[in-house]
């Protein structure tokens, strides 16, 4: 059930009267208010929850917040004052919507995006101040791609054309593309059509010392394969995949730049992310491998046992590739499997990491009987149990670890008893009692460890009329 809202104005009225009515000082007001909307089941979320400012000057009849002050202001001043003389009232509109999504959404909701445009566009030639309002836009974006339009598009794509040299510019057009991209199908594929991922790929390869660029960059053409706006039935996110690696040389651009950044692990965090992304098809999976991907994603594996996060994904680049059949083999002859078993054991606490190394191992035990002889050998099974004992609530790991012991098992039966040995049956028969979606994965690998289960019938495909 979807939680009531309220607007801003209804919000801070409220703050307003516990003041003056009940004599409250203006935190005890505002703590007051908070607990009676919140007790009726009100989203705050996109409330700012403060006590307005004081009128600024003469000219305001009313308490207004920050925020929308600093917005009046470039609002009042935007049309006759020099755009340099305009930068500390942007940066000052900057730090408020940094500040949370409830400062962002208020300001969006009076207006701010065509002031904040027009200061961007007044600023164009200028590459202090372009700096300043382009990272004003990347703040009011975030969480808020419905803003742009095709104004702001076109603007987006000749500052990342104009200034291509510029890497701090460049980062700020990014990062604005990255917020006007995240769920918002529709702002991806125009921004595709007007060219922007040659304009992210080559920005990789032009500033690939710059740590910060190169991440953001990262992180723009992965947004550019989700397909996550929920208003859309069908987005084009394996196509705008294909077209990074078949255009724009995405593959060779990512892992040239995670050479370069071989000590920075939130750099090769956001590489790996990426490149798990783009293998969408076979041959893309052993591209990866042939340009010397894997090999470096193994050495990665080897090298970084400290950072969960980068560990994690590592695994997920690893069980995109190993999609295909040929490079499984790759992965286990350039001793991945000890690696993946040693990952898991050091971060045992972390079900994200649990979850994608048994995602890893099941992927590369698939219609691999000789894989599975390896997984089995380096404790594989056991750190799968392990895992399923750790984090009993987490759905994933729960429904990767049955997959992994079912593939297992289904070509090697020689390993159900070691497996049951271990506890398995018990574990997966509470997975499927307590976790609905993992019903028929851990049902499937009940059956195949040979195991009692109760398989429901859901249609018995009778013969018979549909009428009576």
């Amino acid at each position: 059930m979807a939680k009531r809202r309220i607007t801003q104005e209804t919000f801070d009225a409220t703050v307003r009267e516990n003041m003056e009515e009940f004599d409250m000082e203006p935190d005890e007001a505002l703590k007051e208010a908070v607990e009676q909307f919140e007790s009726q089941g009100v989203d705050l979320s996109y409330i700012v929850k403060a006590a307005p400012a004081a009128p600024s000057n003469e000219e305001q009849e009313e308490q207004m917040h920050e925020i929308l002050q600093v917005l009046d202001t470039l609002r009042n001043r935007n049309e006759s004052a020099d755009v340099m003389d305009l930068m500390e009232d942007i940066k000052s509109f900057t730090e408020h919507c940094s500040v949370g999504f409830a400062h962002r959404y208020l300001a969006a909701q009076k207006d701010a995006y065509p002031v904040i445009l027009s200061c961007c566009k007044k600023s164009f030639d200028r590459q202090e101040a372009v700096l300043t309002a382009t990272l004003a836009l990347a703040a009011l974006t975030d969480g808020q791609p419905d803003l742009l339009d095709a104004e702001g598009q076109r603007f987006l794509l000749d500052i990342l054309i104009k200034y291509r040299e510029d890497s701090e510019v460049t980062r700020a057009a990014i990062k604005t593309v990255h917020h006007c991209c995240l769920k918002h199908e529709q702002n991806r594929q125009d921004l595709v059509k007007g060219g922007v991922l040659a304009l992210l790929t080559s920005s990789i390869t032009q500033h690939s010392d710059c740590a910060e660029l190169v991440k953001e960059a990262s992180v723009a053409l992965r947004v550019m394969t989700f397909d996550d706006d929920v208003r859309v039935t069908f987005g084009h996110a394996h196509d705008h995949a294909k077209i990074i690696v078949l255009e724009h040389n995405g593959l060779k651009v990512l892992i040239d730049a995670a050479k370069g950044h071989l000590e920075d692990t939130s750099v090769l965090s956001e590489l790996c992310a990426t490149l798990s992304r783009l293998a969408v098809r076979n041959e893309f999976c052993q591209d990866i491998c042939d340009l010397g991907g894997l090999k470096l994603i193994i050495t990665l594996l080897a090298d970084s046992y400290e950072s969960a996060e980068l560990v994690r994904q590592i695994l997920s680049a690893i069980r995109a590739v190993a999609g295909n059949d040929d490079v499984k083999d790759a992965v286990v002859n350039a001793g991945g499997v000890p690696l993946i078993v040693i990952a898991m054991n050091r971060h045992t606490t972390s079900s994200l990491v649990c979850e994608q190394g048994c995602a890893c191992l099941s992927v590369l035990a698939l219609r691999k009987p000789d894989n599975c002889s390896v997984i089995m050998e380096n404790g594989g099974a056991f750190a799968a149990i392990q895992s399923m004992k750790t984090h009993a609530d987490a759905v994933n790991v729960q429904k990767q670890a049955c997959m992994l012991l079912r593939n297992l098992v289904s070509r090697m039966p020689n390993y159900i008893q070691p497996i049951l040995e271990m506890g398995a049956e018990a574990l997966i028969a509470e997975a499927v009692k307590t976790h609905q979606d993992c019903g028929d994965v851990g049902k499937a690998a009940l059956r195949d460890l040979g195991c009692k289960v109760e398989l429901r019938e859901l249609w018995t495909g009778k013969h018979g009329s549909l009428t009576n």
